[in-house]
């Protein structure tokens, strides 16, 4: 049993408290309606991830407590994601064909459940044990990724309505309207001996350890992401009909799936308005795309005649801007919910955190000496390293606080729903 003093406890209760605030507020825009709704595979009703947040914390923190006992019987069958080890789950693609239980039981639930772990971590006269902490410590950055998962399924969600509704009307901010940012400058890395994976102090994931050295060639890093201006480019140069320029299987995908704009933009005679979390808007054409897959991201880089970066030469380049960068690019707690133009200075690195996840070619495989935490934690990340490419960065949706240089997110190539884009390298 290690003693945490006060003050450290004070601050995972603190901590724990402000995550699990952010969620129930960020449901707050939303109607009952929109809480069940479940239009593709990939997207969970926001009920739901309501309800699995909670269920993380009863199932991985309350239910080793002495004394405790489930809310539910069923609970473990419904929000149970993708943990083998700790029993059967309903089927991801069948989660919007539950109507019960309701929003107000499962708001409920949350209630239920933060009282206990916040009565739990009061107790004991200042005794809690390391692993009781990391637990929890865990969750909290478990519901800060739903967070962003929330914001990005609930625009999937209003995007399937015709009427195209508004989540939250748009802040009160300048923004580059139709000008394309012009700039085409690259830094430039020298070849040698990095560190990466994450060393300090602090919290990180499995996946992002151990730290290990890599040898990296001459490379260089364009200094901002790729624009809706220039995407456009590419589509009316025939991107989408050339198939000289995609993988094999993101050609049988645009062949199958009519691809050929990235995901919620809208035609409109000859101009493009795009749908976003405030409704539809005329395209910025500054902004950063988003909402592309790696086909499409890797296809846009032949035909630029440049490639993306490996995960290691993207995590080089971002550690010398962090954590300035981090300070200034569009997170979650902006509200802006939507990626952000470039207004850096010419000559300098920029929208390295933020704005939009950003595809690299490297796939999602192990670190050298990589271990699973142990127990059902080891499914957390380490079974999913296969058939995935690494993101990195954090989007417009993504809490500020989630994001380091050393964090790896992973998906499927196709998938697009999420907020994603492009930086070249050469």
């Amino acid at each position: 049993m290690r003693t945490l003093d006060p003050v450290n406890r004070n601050e995972l209760m603190r901590w724990y408290e402000c995550a699990r605030k952010l969620t129930c507020e960020l449901c707050e825009p939303l109607e009952i309606e929109d809480h069940v709704v479940q239009p593709v595979a990939d997207v969970s009703p926001p009920k739901w991830h309501l309800g699995h947040t909670t269920w993380f914390f009863e199932r991985m923190v309350l239910s080793e407590t002495p004394g405790y006992e489930p809310l539910h019987p069923q609970y473990n069958l419904i929000f149970n994601s993708y943990y083998n080890a700790l029993g059967p789950r309903w089927a991801r693609s069948m989660r919007g064909a539950l109507s019960r239980p309701t929003v107000r039981e499962v708001l409920s639930y949350r209630s239920h459940v933060d009282q206990h772990l916040l009565e739990f971590l009061r107790s004991g006269n200042g005794q809690i044990s390391s692993g009781v902490s990391s637990l929890v410590e865990l969750g909290t950055h478990h519901e800060q990724q739903h967070q962003e998962l929330l914001i990005t399924d609930i625009k999937a969600i209003l995007a399937h309505s015709p009427i195209y509704p508004v989540y939250r009307p748009a802040p009160d901010v300048a923004r580059n309207g139709s000008i394309r940012a012009a700039t085409e400058d690259f830094t430039a890395f020298p070849a040698g001996r990095y560190n990466v994976g994450f060393s300090g102090v602090g919290f990180a994931y499995d996946n992002e350890k151990p730290a290990h050295f890599v040898w990296l060639g001459d490379f260089e890093l364009r200094n901002r992401l790729v624009t809706n201006g220039e995407f456009l480019d590419f589509i009316n140069d025939g991107g989408y009909q050339r198939p000289e320029l995609w993988l094999a299987d993101g050609w049988d995908l645009v062949q199958q799936q009519g691809w050929n704009t990235p995901l919620y933009w809208i035609p409109d005679g000859d101009r493009w308005k795009m749908f976003t979390l405030s409704g539809v808007c005329e395209m910025d054409l500054g902004e950063p795309v988003c909402h592309v897959s790696y086909f499409e991201t890797d296809a846009f880089a032949r035909w630029k005649e440049m490639r993306l970066p490996t995960e290691h030469e993207w995590e080089v380049a971002a550690r010398t801007a962090e954590p300035e960068e981090i300070h200034r690019g569009s997170f979650l707690d902006s509200g802006l919910l939507r990626p952000a133009p470039d207004s850096s200075e010419p000559g300098t690195i920029s929208q390295m955190f933020g704005e939009v996840w950003q595809w690299t070619s490297s796939a999602y495989l192990p670190y050298p000496g990589f271990r699973a935490l142990p127990g059902a934690l080891g499914e957390y990340n380490g079974k999913f390293m296969n058939g995935q490419y690494v993101l990195r960065g954090g989007s417009c949706a993504t809490p500020r606080t989630h994001i380091r240089a050393s964090y790896r997110n992973f998906f499927q190539p196709e998938k697009r729903w999420q907020f994603t884009g492009i930086r070249l390298a050469r």
